[in-house]
């Protein structure tokens, strides 16, 4: 008889039994058969919050615990609403479904190579041409409509109301340098009224336009961005949010690469002005997952900036 799936109420109880797949494999196995989809070979994916595995060559399985429900409910509707809108691929939802109280998707297994495993060794042009299409990829979802997911809680103003009252104190846990903590009051305080406001209908956001979650493929014209993958912490609310993660993580304070990234997502040079960056360097510092001393890939960057203007400035030095 197949082993139920446990109770957890938080992830720090749920991380060292989802680092254990001989616990929860045979499940996994047991709802493949349930559907009649093969798993003779299934692979293992380590990285991520949920328990995630490819069933095959062609089809991933995603288990969410019951206390993440609400990133089954981001994932299934994102998939749902941008299927078919965007020019790189996306997963397609074959199966859904819940055991024990966990739901569940099936979706379709897309081609390429995970940019975590690629970005590193791309030729310095190719870096520019993915960027440049991130940024268009960006700008893409942002112009679909958010229909249901405009319904995900918390709702932009209220998720910036409690990410700029807890803004500090998170940073100061985090361990960013006192240097960069003395100016936080300030920003937060001058950019707080125009963050928490949008422009126009909220839009699609991602939060996470990062290496690990989008695949590259090879041509003869070199890598572009293939397809998009995990959907688990859509929200709407202001555009320029979903800037930061190919900013902190891909750019590396370029002005090349960082031209690239904004010109894609239909900002011209013009556009970046000293207004924008103090605006960015805030929306970072009250990202949902912002952390720049573990985020930002400028070698040295601590060291050559003094304040947090002179970081927004390292960061989009254009």
């Amino acid at each position: 008889m197949t082993t139920s799936f446990p109770l957890f109420t938080d992830y720090e109880a749920f991380r060292p039994w989802r680092a254990d797949p001989a616990r929860w494999l045979p499940i996994a196995r047991d709802i493949a058969r349930g559907h009649r989809l093969a798993s003779a070979a299934p692979h293992v994916f380590s990285t991520g919050t949920n328990l995630v595995l490819a069933l095959d060559e062609n089809l991933i399985l995603k288990i969410f615990p019951p206390f993440l429900r609400g990133q089954f409910h981001s994932e299934r509707s994102t998939l749902a609403q941008l299927r078919g809108r965007l020019r790189v691929a996306m997963p397609e939802t074959v199966v859904e479904g819940e055991r024990d109280g966990w739901p569940y998707l099936v979706i379709t297994r897309l081609p390429g190579v995970l940019g975590a495993d690629a970005w590193p060794s791309l030729p310095e042009g190719d870096k520019e041409r993915v960027l440049a299409e991130i940024g268009e990829t960006i700008a893409q979802v942002q112009r679909v409509p958010a229909g249901p997911l405009g319904r995900i809680e918390p709702g932009w103003d209220v998720f910036m109301r409690g990410q700029i009252e807890g803004c500090r104190a998170r940073h100061e846990r985090l361990g960013l340098p006192q240097k960069f903590l003395d100016g936080m009051d300030e920003l937060v305080r001058d950019t707080a009224d125009t963050l928490i406001a949008v422009d126009g209908p909220p839009v699609i956001l991602t939060g996470e336009y990062i290496p690990e979650n989008f695949l590259l493929s090879r041509g003869a014209s070199g890598w572009r961005l293939a397809g998009l993958i995990d959907f688990g912490d859509v929200m709407t609310g202001r555009g320029e949010y979903d800037l930061l993660g190919p900013s902190a993580f891909m750019a590396g304070g370029m002005p090349r690469r960082v031209r690239s990234l904004f010109e894609g997502y239909g900002y011209s040079a013009a556009d970046i002005t000293p207004d924008l960056k103090r605006r960015l360097m805030a929306l970072m510092l009250l990202h949902r997952f912002g952390d720049p001393t573990r985020q930002i890939r400028i070698e040295g960057w601590q060291q050559k900036a003094g304040n947090l203007r002179e970081l927004q400035d390292l960061l989009w030095p254009i």
